[in-house]
This record gives C-alpha cells, sequence and structure tokens, in this order.
C-alpha cells in the first residue's frame, strides 16, 4: 500500500514496480455450436492489495445479504481462498476471489471469473445453495473445498488435509470475525429503576393486611387488619 510522503506526493523513484496485469487465454465451446472458442481473460496482476477496496467491501456486503449469507462468513471465504486476491489463480485453475473452477463458474452463468461482481454473485449463490443442502457450515464448506461428491462420499468432512486445513481455516477467521464484530456493537443500556409510585405522585392503593387466629375451640380463622 502506497503512503505519502512527508512532503505531501510519492516521488516516482520510491514507487515500487507495479506487475503488469495477466492475460490468460480460456478455451471453451459454444453452446450452441459445439465449436472451441478461445477468449483472452486479463486478470489483475497477481499479488494486488490483500487490503479489500470500499467498493469490494460494500460488493461482498450486499451480495451476502441479498442471498442470506453472513457477509462475514462469505469474508472468511474469501480470506482463505485468495485473501482478497481478484487475479488469483490456483494450481488447480481455480480463478478469482471466491476461487471458481470454469466448470462451476460456467454453470453459475460467469463470463469472466476475474470480475469481483461476477465472481462474487457466483460464489455466493454457490455458497448459498451448499448451505441450503447440507444445513451444517461445515459441510457446506467442505463442498465448496473438495465438491459435494466428496462429501456426499464419506457423509461427512472428507478426510483429506487441504479440506480439513480449509474447513478450520474458515471456521476460525469467522470466529474471530463474529468476536470482533460484537466487540464493537454498543453495550445494552440497562434499563432504569421504576421509581416507587409515591414518588411518581400517585398516592400507592392500601390493601388491609390479613392475620389468622384461632378461638377458643380451636377453629382457625382469618381476618383483616386496618
Amino acid at each position: 500500500m502506497l503512503t505519502a510522503s512527508p512532503k505531501g506526493s510519492l516521488l516516482a523513484a520510491d514507487a515500487p514496480p507495479v506487475a503488469p496485469d495477466r492475460k490468460t487465454v480460456v478455451v471453451r465451446a459454444d453452446p450452441r455450436t459445439g465449436k472451441l472458442v478461445r477468449k483472452v481473460v486479463v486478470a489483475g496482476p497477481k499479488g494486488a492489495a490483500k487490503i479489500p477496496s470500499k467498493e469490494i467491501r460494500d460488493l461482498v456486503d450486499q451480495t451476502a445479504r441479498k442471498h442470506d449469507v453472513d457477509p462475514l462468513l462469505v469474508d472468511s471465504v474469501i480470506r482463505v481462498e485468495s485473501n482478497y486476491d481478484a487475479g488469483a489463480i490456483s494450481p488447480k485453475g481455480a480463478e478469482g476471489l471466491m476461487q471458481l473452477m470454469p466448470p462451476t463458474a460456467r454453470m453459475l452463468g460467469v463470463n469472466n471469473s476475474f470480475d469481483p461482481q461476477q465472481n462474487i454473485e457466483a460464489g455466493v449463490k454457490y455458497l448459498k445453495y451448499l448451505q441450503g443442502v447440507y444445513k451444517d457450515d461445515r459441510l457446506a464448506l467442505a463442498a465448496y473445498n473438495a465438491g459435494p461428491g466428496a462429501v456426499g462420499k464419506y457423509n461427512r468432512v472428507p478426510p483429506y488435509k487441504e479440506t480439513q486445513n480449509y474447513v478450520e481455516q474458515v471456521g476460525r477467521r469467522y470466529l474471530e470475525a463474529r468476536k470482533s464484530d460484537q466487540a464493537k456493537q454498543p453495550a445494552p443500556e440497562a434499563a432504569a429503576p421504576t421509581a416507587p409510585v409515591e414518588a411518581q405522585g400517585v398516592p400507592a392503593e392500601q390493601h388491609p393486611k390479613l392475620e389468622y387466629f384461632v378461638d377458643a375451640n380451636g377453629r382457625l380463622f382469618l381476618r383483616t387488619t386496618p
């Protein structure tokens, strides 16, 4: 992240070199003609700012709320998946902020996985779908990482080290984010004690007192006293 110099400007000589945009050649079959179509996709520079901009934070928050997913969970997934590198490409070919595999991206209607808006929209939609299928965030995260087939095969988090580490890392970040968010919330105000009725200017209602006594024959009686 660039910061201003004491003189109020950053000298060109002090600026770190900017990594060039990366171009990825994507070859896909046209769904109408069946012919292979070659497309060049420009990805952002690898290692792009890992502190998300306000626009990206707002995009995550708005998209998550639109699909009824906790924004803190989406943030945790993105941090583990790509650390907010919109141009990230994994060794297995997963792309963008939420590391969408090309077949999944196509299924979700994504044309460019390196476009933050398309990537986040598809990733959140897919995560919401998995939450609905498994009713368990751990299994949903495992399926997001290893695929629904792997979770279905074992009916639990698959015994893959990568997937187990992934679920643990996202879960830990999510828990820390929730604790941090709760700490920022203002403490609930204590309810003011209610003043006695007399202090409010309203005379207290007088009730007669009850007492019991036993007569000479051993019978029990109740009576009121002023």
